[in-house]
């Protein structure tokens, strides 16, 4: 679907906003404002990383948005977020994307009528990076979630493979961000004076902060998990210690005894019965006394 948004008078220029398109009519589109084959060929590919080129005077940028329907444990890029690219000229603004977002169609109602072409790009990658928020905070709420039940030691069903899925899905939007990064980069160095740029990098810098924060926030956590896993293991480990340190010394004086040879005079001894389990009680009580005193008990 092809939408002017803008069309093009004196002094000013055009703005087309095309979703979903198939080869031929970006082909058309492209022999029509003269954009360079290899830059179509990306706008084709709907896992193609974020980047900005300057293609002899025409600026081609491809960023990514979270998308808000993708499923809950999504953790790769193309399952998060989708492609926008954006051809910017003096003459021209086209706006290529397999799908609509509420921060892009934001963007549209509010500087549809705006004759600086660089604010409009602006604040398409700005509606861009504006879509993670509510993910990012999502994230930091189910980390806090999550950490007051591993402290209280509540049951969580598959809790290490949800905290897994945090993990990926930080480390996508960290590197997403990361790739961002150079698009934000080369707008400043085209245009340092822009208020509007200043307001995008920005934004830019508190939503990579957020990342920063989840990112050591859902590594700390999964620190604490497996050290408390550990400890528990080792709870456990130290039982199973204390009951065999009771037992191996029992075990060893049933063994001698049961072996009954004809020449073991305990055997017919009238007290030698009672004489071992007189000896096993004592050994008992001077294990349990000695770990007492080692505070292992």
């Amino acid at each position: 679907m092809l939408k002017t948004i803008k069309s093009k008078t004196a002094g000013s220029f055009e703005w087309i906003d095309i979703i979903n398109p198939d080869a031929e009519e970006l082909n058309k589109i492209a022999l029509q404002y003269n954009l360079h084959p290899s830059a179509v060929q990306d706008c084709m590919q709907p896992e193609h990383l974020p980047k900005y080129e300057l293609i002899d005077d025409t600026v081609f940028i491809i960023c990514r948005y979270y998308d808000a329907d993708c499923p809950k444990n999504s953790d790769t890029i193309h399952e998060l977020s989708r492609k926008l690219a954006i051809f910017y000229h003096n003459d021209f603004i086209i706006t290529i994307h397999r799908k609509e977002f509420v921060q892009y169609d934001d963007v549209v109602k509010k500087y549809a009528s705006n004759n600086n072409a660089f604010d409009i790009i602006c604040k398409i990658v700005k509606s861009t990076l504006t879509t993670y928020e509510s993910p990012l905070i999502k994230v930091d709420s189910d980390i806090d979630f999550y950490e007051s039940r591993i402290f209280l030691k509540k049951k969580i069903p598959d809790l290490l493979r949800n905290l897994y899925f945090i993990k990926r899905k930080i480390y996508v939007m960290k590197k997403l961000f990361n790739l961002t990064k150079e698009i934000t980069e080369k707008l400043a160095a085209s245009n340092k004076k822009s208020p509007v740029l200043h307001d995008l990098r920005d934004h830019y810098i508190k939503l990579e902060t957020l990342i920063e924060e989840g990112s050591d926030s859902i590594q700390s956590l999964l620190n604490i998990y497996i050290s408390l896993s550990s400890q528990r293991t080792n709870e456990v480990m130290r039982i199973l210690t204390v009951f065999t340190a009771f037992f191996l010394p029992l075990t060893f004086i049933v063994g001698v005894y049961g072996m009954n040879f004809k020449f073991m005079p305990e055997l017919e001894n009238p007290i030698g019965y009672p004489g071992v389990l007189i000896a096993m009680l004592t050994i008992t009580i001077g294990i349990w006394i000695w770990f007492k005193r080692r505070g292992w008990m």
